[in-house]
C-alpha cells in the first residue's frame, strides 16, 4: 500500500514537473534558448500569487501571478533579443545574468519569510484506491493534466499551434512564408512563464511549508526531466517530467532500506536516470536525433 501511496504522490509531483519541463521545451522550442533564469521567472509569479492572495482571493491571485510570470518571461526575451548575436550558447548564457539579478531582488523581498498561497485546500488529506493522499496534490494532478491536454490542443489543432511548429522546425522558411518570428518567440516565452506560475504555486502549498527565496532552485528539478524526455520533444517533457516525479517519491518513500545510498539520494536520483539515459539515448527519449553530414 505505501508503494501505491508513493507512485500516485509520483504521479501527482511528475505532473508539476512536467509543466515546468514543458516551459523550459516550448521557450527551446520558439528560440533554440535554454532559459536558465526558468527559476526566477517562477519565483516572480508564485510570490505574486502569495502577495496577492489575501487581497483577492487564491483564483484572482493565481491568474494575476500567472499573467506576471508570462510578462516576466517575455520581458526577459526581449532582453535576450537585444543580444546582438546569432550563438545560441551565448544567449543561453546570458539568461543566467538575468536570473542572477531577478533572484536578488525577489530574496530581497522575501527575506527570510515562508510565504503562503493562500490555496483553498490546505492541509486536508483525501482517501483515493485505499491510500491517503493531501488534496493539494490532486488539484495539482487535474490542473496539470487539463493545462497540458489544453497545451497539445492549441499546439496541434489552431493556426498559432501551426505557426509555433512551423517556427520550430525550420525557422528561415517559416520566416519566407510570412510567419512573424518575433512574435512566435514572444508567444513561447509567455507560455514558458506561465507554465512556472502554475507549477510553482503547487509546489509551494502541502504538503510543503510554502515559498520561501529559495523556491526558484526546484526549477533546476525540471532539467533532468528535459534531458530525459528530449530537449525539442514536448511529448518527451511531459514522459521526462512524469519519470522524474515517480523516481524521486520512490526513493524517497524507500529511504530507510537505500540509507546506504547517503540522505537525501532522492534529489539525486533523477539525475542518475538522466545519466543512464544520456548512455543509452544522448538525444532523450523523445527527442530528435541530430543528423551531422560528414
Amino acid at each position: 500500500m505505501r508503494i501505491l501511496q508513493s507512485l500516485l504522490l509520483g504521479v501527482s509531483l511528475g505532473s508539476i514537473y512536467a509543466l515546468l519541463a514543458l516551459g523550459f521545451v516550448a521557450i527551446y522550442k520558439g528560440t533554440k534558448v535554454i532559459n536558465l533564469a526558468h527559476g526566477s521567472i517562477l519565483l516572480a509569479g508564485a510570490y505574486t500569487v502569495a502577495m496577492l492572495s489575501p487581497h483577492v482571493g487564491f483564483p484572482a491571485a493565481a491568474a494575476l501571478g500567472t499573467a506576471a510570470a508570462a510578462l516576466c518571461a517575455v520581458v526577459v526575451e526581449r532582453l535576450v533579443a537585444a543580444v546582438r548575436t546569432a550563438d545560441h550558447l551565448v544567449l543561453t548564457i546570458f539568461t543566467i545574468g538575468v536570473d542572477l539579478l531577478l533572484i536578488t531582488e525577489l530574496t530581497r523581498r522575501i527575506g527570510s519569510r515562508v510565504l503562503t498561497m493562500g490555496d483553498p485546500w490546505g492541509d486536508r488529506r483525501v482517501e483515493l484506491l485505499g491510500t491517503v493522499l493531501p488534496q493539494a496534490r490532486i488539484a495539482a494532478t487535474a490542473a496539470g493534466v487539463l493545462i497540458i491536454a489544453g497545451f497539445f490542443l492549441v499546439f496541434r489543432k489552431t493556426d498559432f499551434g501551426v505557426r509555433m511548429r512551423a517556427s520550430a522546425d525550420d525557422p528561415r522558411t517559416a520566416a519566407l512564408m510570412g510567419i512573424d518570428q518575433r512574435r512566435v518567440a514572444r508567444a513561447s516565452w509567455a507560455i514558458g512563464g506561465a507554465l512556472a506560475c502554475v507549477a510553482g504555486v503547487f509546489l509551494a502549498v502541502f504538503p510543503n511549508p510554502g515559498l520561501d527565496h529559495t523556491a526558484g532552485l526546484i526549477a533546476l528539478n525540471a532539467i533532468p526531466a528535459v534531458i530525459i524526455g528530449g530537449l525539442d520533444s514536448t511529448e518527451g517533457a511531459v514522459l521526462g517530467g512524469l519519470i522524474v516525479g515517480v523516481t524521486q517519491t520512490l526513493v524517497d518513500g524507500n529511504a530507510a532500506s537505500l540509507h546506504f545510498l547517503g540522505e537525501g539520494f532522492g534529489g539525486v536520483a533523477p539525475y542518475v536516470v538522466m545519466l543512464l539515459v544520456l548512455l543509452w539515448r544522448p538525444s532523450g527519449l523523445l527527442g530528435s536525433k541530430e543528423m551531422n553530414r560528414v
